[in-house]
């Protein structure tokens, strides 16, 4: 027989099913990108990408070729595009065999998948990305008709294909702010230039999960909802996820591997920034740091213990932290929840992230190979 996993992620591929499926609803007429990068924002990228394909994802999204190339390995063969990579990138041959759509956002990029498709006797296929005001990835507007020129003579060539424009919004989760709609306006005109130009475009897109949920004129062809395909909301002050018909898909567990009593004024954990006010049952939490909780949330991270949800006590370390128990009854081994849907009371992921001043999406993209993942409802 072997014992239940200390520290486990519980992943419901039923709920991410679901979850793609009322992303779709939100954007009907358009294509759905499940963007599944940071091995599925740390979901497990090659069981949620097959999910993701289940609940009606004909496209998804990875940033790295690296990412790309193991779904490609696993079997997937749908549409897939990967947008994150530098000069000398050694594996853009590699993509380009495989299918995998690439971004292209300056000529050096253009000129370097060019090559690659040469190398790899095929065609690449390009989404060209202008930067509409975000200032991260994608052509500056000055540089944008050059961009599409460039594109469109390698296209004459027979080394790319045009089949893509797309650009990503700064303020999708304040929907109303202005400079959302200022991009939106500017990424029309982009792609009138590339169409004008003589491009002849699959897929135009700029909504991720907030503009998905939230601005219904910024679907166009495509959207790529991430953080919310794991049920998680992209604007919690505006709703939870089951406000948009969503649920948490991960649950993270672990099992105490401690239990004692302590007498009143004893110091907990390092610095003793806790201090018991009382004799007290404490229990031992095997996570810490090194598995992704935030360091910063010792004092404050919820976690379902013995019936209530209880803060850290004291400090979180590096393999650990511990929870005042006070008079409840516990033994070692014993399961406790740090975050879930919250079926059975216990804190969501987004508690965490007010706990750790942070946002949701790093409090589960964080989580270490030290933390079993299970996956459920295959």
């Amino acid at each position: 027989m072997s014992a239940p996993p200390l520290r486990s992620a519980r992943i419901d591929l039923a709920a991410l099913r679901s979850n793609v499926r009322a992303l779709a609803a939100r954007a009907p007429g358009a294509q759905v990108m499940a963007v599944v990068k940071a091995d599925a924002y740390g979901h497990g990228l090659v069981p949620c990408g097959r999910a993701a394909r289940e609940g009606g994802a004909s496209w998804l999204g990875v940033a790295l070729l690296q990412e790309a190339l193991l779904l490609r390995q696993s079997g997937d063969t749908g549409r897939l595009l990967a947008w994150l990579y530098g000069p000398g990138e050694p594996l853009l041959e590699a993509a380009v065999a495989a299918d995998v759509d690439l971004n292209v956002s300056a000529t050096w990029a253009l000129d370097e998948v060019r090559a690659a498709a040469s190398r790899a006797g095929r065609p690449a296929r390009l989404h060209l990305k202008i930067d509409t005001g975000l200032s991260r990835n994608g052509a500056p507007q000055a540089d944008w008709a050059a961009l599409v020129a460039a594109a469109l003579d390698a296209e004459r060539a027979g080394d790319v294909r045009v089949v893509g424009v797309w650009t990503h919004l700064a303020y999708a989760d304040v929907p109303d702010h202005p400079t959302v709609d200022a991009q939106l306006e500017r990424f029309r005109a982009a792609a009138a230039v590339a169409e004008e130009a003589g491009a002849q475009l699959e897929v135009r897109h700029a909504a991720n999960s907030a503009a998905t949920l939230t601005r219904p004129d910024a679907a166009f062809d495509l959207v790529r909802p991430g953080i919310a395909v794991y049920g998680i909301s992209p604007v919690p002050d505006l709703g939870g996820p089951e406000a948009y018909g969503l649920r948490p898909v991960m649950r993270l567990s672990a099992r105490l591997a401690l239990v004692k009593r302590i007498p009143a004024g004893s110091g907990v954990s390092y610095g003793h920034e806790y201090v018991t006010s009382t004799e007290t049952t404490v229990g031992l939490v095997p996570l810490g740091y090194a598995d992704g909780i935030p360091r910063h949330a010792g004092g404050r991270g919820p976690v379902l213990a013995a019936g209530e949800v209880r803060p850290v006590a004291g400090r979180v370390c590096m393999d650990q932290f511990v929870l005042d128990l006070g008079d409840a009854a516990a033994s070692a081994g014993d399961e406790v929840v740090l975050f879930g849907p919250g079926d059975d009371g216990e804190p969501s992921a987004e508690d965490w992230a007010v706990a750790a001043g942070t946002i949701a999406y790093e409090v589960v993209t964080r989580l270490g190979p030290r933390v079993e993942r299970t996956w459920v409802g295959a």
